[in-house]
């Protein structure tokens, strides 16, 4: 299921580092979990739905690895992030 473009700029916008930063793992993680609140959504209504479970479950997997990779890289970013996403530290 796809951001639409002025949501998904808007989130480039709030996390990204620098002019032009698309692809910083702060972004990536934004986006991801914009994208998994979005699915979780549509499979509370569509309980059966097990092609975009099995996608859910993917971006959860990804977005795991990314913040992995920021929390060892930057540890200061990776709580800011967290914190401003409403996730759950690890």
């Amino acid at each position: 299921m796809a951001l639409p473009k002025t949501l998904k700029e808007d989130i480039i916008r709030n996390f990204q580092r620098h002019e032009g930063d698309t692809g910083s793992p702060e972004v990536q993680v934004a986006i991801l979990t914009e994208r998994i609140n979005r699915l979780t959504e549509h499979l509370k209504k569509h309980k059966k739905d097990v092609h975009s479970r099995r996608g859910l479950i993917a971006l959860i997997h990804a977005r795991r690895k990314h913040l992995e990779y920021l929390k060892e890289r930057d540890y200061k970013k990776y709580l800011e992030v967290v914190e401003k996403l409403g996730l759950k530290v690890r």
